[in-house]
């Protein structure tokens, strides 16, 4: 009996991982759209879109979830300036494009060339690239990259020339 109780207990965690892979989430408390209907919702509210590009046991996405994303004033703030997206840089989900195209997320983020997780990625109202910006990012990196683009500094400069000037 003994004999057959650890290939036992081995087999039933194997089933466990098996059945239940991991899957990444976006931090709490924030209304994370999937892509295809941000895109849809941001279209309607002529609103810029925040991407969030994250897998699951990413360090760098839950240092960000926890030191960042925790903040309830960078919550307020990218909740009111952006339409926010999660995408799953592992997942399977498909998900519908604009022109109809169905793609998953994994295949999203080798088009959006992320390439690292995290990754954040600012875009217009139709989906193009406005800054694109790896990994960790404290609450004042978001603060800094929202002024730049909500306040359209990216129209005109960089965003290294634009935070030289808040230097």
């Amino acid at each position: 009996m003994r004999r057959l109780l650890w290939p036992c207990i081995a087999l039933v965690a194997w089933a466990a991982v098996i059945s239940n892979p991991g899957h990444a989430d976006p931090p709490p408390g924030y209304p994370f759209l999937r892509y295809d209907e941000a895109i849809k919702s941001a279209r309607q509210q002529d609103k810029k879109i925040f991407v969030y590009y994250g897998r699951y046991g990413c360090g760098f996405c839950d240092k960000t979830n926890k030191k960042s994303f925790s903040d309830p004033a960078l919550r307020k703030l990218y909740t009111e300036h952006y339409i926010l997206a999660y995408v799953d840089a592992e997942s399977g989900k498909r998900l519908v494009l604009p022109n109809g195209e169905r793609i998953t997320e994994m295949e999203l983020g080798a088009r959006l060339k992320a390439k690292v997780t995290p990754v954040f990625i600012y875009m217009d109202a139709e989906g193009k690239s406005l800054l694109r910006v790896p990994g960790f990012q404290t609450v004042q990196d978001f603060i800094r990259h929202d002024r730049y683009i909500h306040g359209d500094h990216y129209k005109n400069q960089t965003l290294d020339q634009f935070l030289s000037q808040l230097r």
